[in-house]
């Protein structure tokens, strides 16, 4: 049998988790001196609000060795193609090698670096699964994730620059400017890492249909299955306005909505939200 793994950076709802029978290996969030699990005992609200009060970000850390192994049984025969956060951005791909190694069973686990993050690595972890259900070989299947990586379009809008700031990510001058000016550059996700593309402004409606908007050519060279709303906590009025504006150019077999998890909210903050489907 072949398992679908990925760590919990790719912010897939339990809905979703369920339906295509994923196990989800969580990373860690450290706030303080209190160490939390990603999806399991923390919240973004929570980060949000200890963020406010500490005026930092919090630490986020991969997946221990020792954690990934309890997801791998040596003594079977079942194959893993385990899905991790790329690679630039943090351990957990080293370690899932290490993990494997350790238990003797590399042959069996197929790691994939997404190179990515959020459903950008969420919508290979579902192809992935249909492909099993289509009863490919492992092989095979990582063979044509490995060849959908680069047609992955993972992009967000962000409502405020202070998390960045409070991250590294930005300096204080820009987050003062930017709050100032009340600018919401977007984030794209390509080769692994995070790079700023465009500038808007207004409020929060406007400008998160304006980045939509701005999408339609490439969304319109989208594949059909599916597209993902990824939120780090958007008002409903908002999230409504993108959907329906998805829904009327008739592309998608599938429009979902799924918030970002604790690490992705972390670094975000509130307000975030993204578009994210696989291009032809």
């Amino acid at each position: 049998m072949i398992k679908i793994l990925s760590d919990s950076t790719c912010d897939l709802s339990k809905e979703l988790i369920q339906r295509y029978n994923i196990d989800i290996i969580p990373l860690y969030v450290r706030l303080g001196d209190e160490e939390y699990l990603d999806g399991v005992n923390i919240t973004p609200e929570q980060i949000y609000e200890w963020s406010d009060a500490h005026g930092e970000t919090p630490k986020t850390a991969a997946a221990s060795i020792e954690d990934i192994a309890k997801h791998l049984d040596p003594s079977g025969t079942d194959e893993y193609i385990v899905f991790t956060i790329s690679s630039s951005m943090s351990a957990n791909f080293n370690n899932v090698r290490l993990a494997a190694e350790d238990l003797g069973i590399s042959d069996r686990v197929h790691i994939i670096d997404s190179a990515n993050l959020s459903t950008g690595i969420g919508l290979l972890v579902i192809y992935a699964a249909e492909l099993a259900k289509e009863g490919k070989a492992a092989e095979e299947i990582v063979g044509i994730i490995e060849s959908t990586k680069d047609n992955v379009r993972a992009s967000f809008v962000i409502d405020t620059l202070v998390y960045l700031h409070r991250g590294g990510r930005c300096s204080g001058l820009a987050a003062f400017f930017g709050a100032a000016l009340k600018i919401h550059p977007r984030i794209a996700v390509s080769d692994g890492a995070m790079h700023p593309e465009k500038k808007y402004r207004g409020s929060s409606r406007r400008y998160v249909l304006d980045y939509v908007k701005d999408m339609e050519e490439d969304l319109k060279n989208a594949r059909p299955e599916r597209v993902f709303i990824t939120h780090s906590g958007c008002d409903r009025d908002v999230v409504e306005a993108v959907r329906e504006y998805l829904g009327s150019l008739g592309l998608f077999k599938e429009i979902l909505e799924t918030r970002a998890g604790s690490v992705v909210s972390s670094h975000c903050g509130p307000g975030t939200l993204g578009v994210l489907f696989i291009s032809k």
